[in-house]
């Protein structure tokens, strides 16, 4: 139900915000809080399709160990953030959901240091209606892309594999490829290797093997997918450093992401993939990914007539 007794309206969505349900328009977080102030947070996103959660346990699991290596530690258990983003997806109604979950620290009170270690952790969670990295129509064609000359923020100084919202070198790609009449960017290293773009993993074709990067990426839930549907198809696949030059004559470029699953490449650069339309094997793993998804596949399906 998307109203509740009071004629409170949660169809736009619904938010959590330490301890307290609103709908998500007076969902909000202090603004001297650390994990506004100085990006302090940790975060995740799963997704309801056909009224059902995604991987929602991997997803829950990445996310812990995402807080624990920022020495975050909330009060919530995994078992209540599930109970949590359930509730906020049966809150709001929504059969197709963006639904993420924040940890932040808080800003030390008074008489404490000044200093990390002394600022609470605490749950920022929300459920809005689904969201597309890139529309259904540029999927079908073919998602155009360049390869960034802003490197990627060095492993060493901002880990990957913790969902974090430093985003200033994605960002600052994103305005290239926006700037150059593209609609997105993937990264590449210092040394020159393959990353990650903004808000999803990248994937290269060469000689029929599938390959995503070794180093200096998030490990993806959909990436993990993407492995695993390989696997059942009888489709090679690796993990391991791709060169600029690799990534440039590749046979195929796909992304993968939670918000839009596996996503086909028709244009890198001055360069047209696949006769400008995606390639067989990319196209063969987005409609398997979805097929699957239609029928169950490692879905948690929500009750929306319970009591939360």
């Amino acid at each position: 139900m998307t109203e509740s007794l009071n004629g409170t309206d949660w169809s736009k969505g619904s938010g959590y915000v330490d301890g307290q349900f609103h709908p998500i328009a007076e969902a909000k977080i202090p603004i001297t809080d650390w994990g506004y102030r100085r990006s302090d947070v940790t975060y995740d996103v799963v997704g309801v399709y056909y009224g059902a959660f995604f991987r929602l346990d991997d997803h829950i699991r990445r996310f812990r160990a995402s807080m624990d290596k920022l020495r975050l530690k909330p009060r919530e258990s995994d078992e209540d953030i599930a109970r949590i983003l359930t509730a906020l997806v049966r809150k709001s109604g929504l059969r197709e959901a963006y639904v993420a979950m924040d940890c932040l620290r808080g800003k030390p009170g008074p008489g404490v240091p000044y200093h990390p270690a002394f600022g609470r952790a605490y749950l920022a969670c929300f459920a809005i209606p689904w969201v597309w990295l890139f529309t259904q129509e540029q999927q079908a064609r073919g998602v155009h892309a360049m390869i960034a000359s802003t490197p990627r923020i060095p492993a060493e100084s901002v880990d990957p594999t913790v969902k974090n919202f430093h985003w200033g070198d994605l960002t600052k790609a994103s305005f290239e490829a926006f700037d150059a009449g593209f609609e997105t960017a993937v990264l590449l290293d210092r040394d020159g290797y393959l990353t990650e773009g903004p808000g999803y993993n990248v994937f290269v074709v060469i000689d029929g093997v599938v390959v995503s990067p070794l180093r200096g990426v998030l490990e993806g839930v959909t990436r993990q997918s993407v492995f695993d549907l390989c696997a059942e198809l009888g489709v090679s696949h690796q993990v391991r450093p791709i060169s600029r030059g690799e990534l440039t004559q590749a046979d195929a470029v796909f992304f993968s992401t939670t918000a839009g699953g596996i996503m086909p490449v028709s244009r890198l650069g001055a360069r047209i993939l696949g006769n400008d339309r995606p390639g067989p094997l990319s196209t063969r793993l987005r409609e398997t990914f979805w097929a699957k998804r239609r029928q169950g596949w490692l879905a948690t399906p929500i009750d929306y007539d319970a009591a939360d």
